[in-house]
């Protein structure tokens, strides 16, 4: 469970093993905490993720936690329940989309379903909305960024900060050649000529951007 506020992981972590059987829940309060375990030993059968952490921004956090174990099962619960948010992490791959405020039982339906087999999402009239709020080009992005390996995506991250290419070798202590092998495989896999294409691509996985598709007139 990757989720900064303890009382949340508490209550969900006895719903998991009470309700649910699971043997053991542990909770990671950042993103980087939870890459930091998983490249530390076997990934877990299952990840809950929360979007709105200190080190997520959009998306790019469940794209990146896929990229770090890709047969590990990952759940977004998040209180961040926007039909634009719900459908781009189904889109990025998520195995279920779980709204923080879903009564115990509905919550324990939905686990039961996604260890089933099947890709869980709020009601019928979210799911509505969210085909509506469909974006073809942020789809696009999304499956492209897909693609990408942990550290491609780590290196991406500091791109969209602006860095150069030295300052990159030197935050991840490798060689500059390197990351210049990366950022051509980013843009290959991209299907982008610049760096600045490629940061437009990984803007698209922002919430920002998400929440502003078919937002009417103010």
């Amino acid at each position: 469970m990757i989720d900064d506020h303890p009382l949340f992981c508490e209550a969900l972590a006895m719903t998991l093993t009470g309700a649910l059987g699971a043997r053991q829940v542990d909770c990671a309060a950042s993103l980087g905490d939870a890459l930091a375990r998983l490249a530390a030993g076997p990934a877990p059968g299952t990840a809950l993720l929360d979007l709105n952490l200190p080190d997520v921004e959009g998306v790019d956090g469940l794209i990146r936690l896929r990229a770090a174990a890709p047969g590990m099962t990952v759940v977004v619960v998040s209180s961040l329940s926007d039909a634009r948010v719900v459908e781009a992490a189904l889109r990025a791959g998520a195995a279920g989309f779980i709204p923080k405020d879903t009564p115990r039982e509905a919550l324990v339906g939905a686990m039961r379903a996604i260890w089933a087999g099947q890709v869980w999402a709020p009601g019928e009239a979210a799911e509505a909305r969210a085909a509506e709020a469909a974006d073809p080009g942020r789809d696009e992005a999304l499956a492209r960024m897909a693609e990408l390996t942990p550290q491609q995506l780590r290196i991406l991250g500091l791109v969209c900060e602006g860095k150069l290419n030295k300052q990159i070798a030197y935050d991840l202590g490798i060689a500059e050649t390197t990351v210049k092998a990366h950022i051509s495989a980013i843009l290959r896999k991209l299907k982008v000529q610049s760096r600045t294409q490629a940061v437009l691509i990984a803007q698209k996985a922002r919430f920002d951007a998400i929440l502003r598709q078919d937002a009417g007139p103010d």
